[in-house]
């Protein structure tokens, strides 16, 4: 099997070493029309025990159109990054990294549990990650971090584009009628309309795309099982 491995920067400790990473890459960030064609899809999901200050993150990689799951590769690291809008990246960066690294298979397309360009310098963590990993990627967060946006229709398919000065930074999306959208924005190699048609297409009965759903449930049990064997290990502590 082919390695799926990238390497990229040390991850920094400072908001200074992290600012002058993001403000280093972002020239590297592609925003163009996505042509190539799909066979396997990832889906990125990170969680945080703030007991134990670990981080949890877990990619799910899915065939297309099929959207079956091929396989998943978690990691769990200790935290050493802060959180703090706008240096999401630096604080889920790592452990990404080491789950992408166990990837058996490369992904022809990755969708992230957060930003892309609607970012304050326009490198969320689609677009670091997107840069790192030389893959195209695409933002998919469930709130807004910056940028104004009239709401969407109430049908699934429904939009809105999201704007900040003037600059489209990517849409808010209805992937469900009737249920709260979700803000898309193109984190690299691929551009707005792209990342808008292909979270739609792999939404399917819920409001989360399938790829980042299934990598929460993914991340969600990992999480469980690994504070399970904390706690047991705990108390077996405690009782010698």
């Amino acid at each position: 099997m082919a390695s799926t491995r990238r390497s990229g920067p040390g991850w920094p400790r400072t908001f200074e070493e992290a600012r002058t990473i993001q403000e280093s890459l972002r020239g590297r960030v592609r925003i163009e029309p996505f042509r190539r064609s799909i066979r396997r899809i990832a889906g990125c999901d990170v969680s945080f025990e703030r007991s134990v200050g670990r981080v949890f993150a877990a990619i799910v990689l899915l065939d297309w159109p099929g959207l079956e799951t091929l396989e998943a590769a978690t990691a769990v690291r200790k935290a050493t990054f802060p959180y703090v809008p706008g240096y999401l990246s630096f604080r889920e960066g790592p452990v990404l990294e080491a789950a992408f690294a166990r990837l058996g298979t490369r992904p022809d397309l990755v969708l992230f549990d957060g930003q892309g360009l609607a970012h304050p310098r326009r490198f969320g963590l689609a677009c670091h990650l997107g840069v790192l990993w030389d893959v195209p990627a695409i933002g998919v967060a469930k709130s807004r971090l910056l940028g104004e946006a009239s709401p969407p229709g109430p049908r699934k398919g429904d939009w809105s584009p999201l704007l900040e000065g003037g600059e489209r930074l990517g849409c808010v999306l209805r992937t469900r009628e009737r249920v709260k959208p979700v803000w898309v924005s193109p984190g690299h190699r691929i551009d707005p309309d792209g990342a808008r048609e292909r979270v739609l297409a792999t939404a399917t009965r819920y409001r989360l795309p399938e790829p980042t759903r299934r990598a929460h449930g993914e991340v969600t049990a990992l999480r469980k099982a690994w504070m399970a064997r904390h706690d047991r290990a705990n108390r077996g502590r405690g009782a010698s």
